[in-house]
């Protein structure tokens, strides 16, 4: 395993689909691993990273921002309203647009500041009570609030249920996203993300299976 593999994987997963080569974005999930492993990485080339928590990357992000300008730092971890501020000034990307609370947030902060990360909706596909996310029906009527807020979502994100067969809820995904005209899908994990091109994920979330296993300790 590593970051290699992970790409020759993406590859050949793109080829099987009859997809353009490159036409997959990795993100390399890098939440709670050590600095020297993201180093690692960041010296084998990548530039296109997720992480889960505001406070985290806002104490680890800048300086390597500083020395690797075109990094690209993905939120895909819940934001928590108070946070919307800080999460527009530091990624380029949230995938983790889940309610009309935080799109009012984040389109004042997007407005103050004149910055707009792409934006992903996260959606709900195993319609669980536990979990953020739009539901599916509810796509379309949400979708037009956060455009007329003057926020420009361009894709769909989902996290099927664990220890459930993805497929499903990737192929839900990929037709809410064309009913919807979204252009971009975040879906598909370390143990699913060929499953997920083959069912036209544009960005696969990669992180343990690159890094090694992350420790909470």
């Amino acid at each position: 395993m590593g970051l290699d593999d992970i790409k020759r994987r993406i590859a050949a997963a793109e080829e099987k689909a009859g997809r353009a080569p490159g036409s997959v974005t990795l993100i390399a999930v890098s939440k709670v691993q050590p600095a020297p492993r993201v180093q690692a990485v960041l010296d084998q080339g990548h530039r296109v990273f997720g992480e889960n928590y505001v406070q985290e990357t806002q104490g680890k992000w800048p300086d390597w921002r500083a020395r690797y300008p075109d990094v690209s730092v993905h939120m895909i971890g819940p934001v928590q309203s108070n946070k919307a501020r800080a999460a527009v000034t530091l990624f380029d990307a949230i995938h983790t647009l889940d309610r009309m609370t935080l799109a009012r947030k984040l389109a004042q902060h997007c407005a103050e500041q004149g910055r707009h990360p792409q934006l992903f909706v996260q959606v709900n596909t195993g319609d669980e009570p536990q979990k953020a996310g739009i539901l599916a029906d509810e796509l379309p009527g949400f979708l037009s609030q956060c455009r007329e807020l003057g926020l420009s979502p361009e894709g769909l994100m989902c996290i099927p249920p664990e220890g459930l067969d993805p497929l499903p809820h990737f192929r839900l995904l990929q037709r809410l996203a064309q009913d919807n005209g979204m252009a971009l899908l975040s879906m598909g994990m370390s143990a699913d993300f060929e499953t997920a091109i083959a069912e036209g994920a544009t960005h696969v979330r990669v992180g343990s299976a690159i890094f090694g296993a992350r420790d909470y300790g």
